[in-house]
């Protein structure tokens, strides 16, 4: 049977061939990136780029679809591309074990990039790239510190509100010229018993509804123009 059938039965086979024939770059293999890897694989994007220079560790166990047990210490694009070639030997997938900043220069030119990066200075660095490039993308925001995943949409940066993260962007953004992009952040007042730190607390029924939305915005953009 079609890998891709129920999809085929969904949206047709000129979106299926679309996606097929399609490169999407995430940047960011984490709790976040690493759902929106696996929805990409598994709707059949047929090229997908994955950047990230983090190792998998125990405490990305609960919340990492990459993070397993018999996956610590290893690059998280590296066990990425073996997921992906699990779910379907055919995808075509690069593998970047790089921190992006504003020194990045790589020679690929993907339709659609997914930033799932957690550093803001890098955020905006990938923001500028896709822009000098005129790739479309799509950003995650701050997923922490939320518990509650009906609060999560999808929205102009410029239009977001309640969230940090999206705060400080929106700043960023204007500052520095930037034009306005999609984001997918949660309207959910951050949870005020967390304790400050470094790290956050995350919870993977937020984080992984925030890679799934991610994804579904650029499958739907691929295939948007079919008939």
């Amino acid at each position: 049977m079609d890998k891709l059938h129920r999809i085929r039965l969904l949206a047709g086979d000129t979106a299926v061939a679309k996606l097929q024939s399609a490169t999407v770059m995430v940047v960011g293999c984490g709790a976040v990136g690493s759902f929106a890897i696996e929805a990409l694989a598994r709707s059949g994007v047929g090229h997908i780029i994955v950047v990230d220079n983090d190792c998998i560790e125990a405490t990305n166990i609960n919340r990492q679809l990459f993070a397993l047990t018999s996956t610590i210490g290893q690059p998280k694009v590296d066990i990425a591309t073996q997921r992906i070639h699990d779910i379907n030997p055919e995808t075509d997938v690069m593998a970047l074990n790089i921190f992006w900043d504003e020194n990045t220069d790589i020679d690929v030119r993907p339709d659609f990039v997914i930033d799932a990066i957690d550093t803001v200075s890098s955020k905006i660095a990938l923001y500028k790239w896709c822009n000098a490039r005129k790739i479309p993308f799509i950003s995650s925001m701050g997923a922490a510190l939320k518990t509650d995943p009906a609060h999560v949409r999808i929205a102009d940066i410029i239009k977001t509100s309640v969230c940090p993260l999206a705060a400080k962007i929106r700043r960023m953004v204007k500052e520095q010229n930037i034009a306005n992009f999609p984001v997918v952040f949660s309207s959910e007042i951050p949870f005020v018993s967390a304790q400050p730190g470094k790290n956050l607390g995350s919870i993977i029924t937020v984080t992984g509804t925030f890679g799934l939305m991610l994804a579904n915005w650029v499958i739907w953009q691929i295939t948007k123009h079919t008939n």
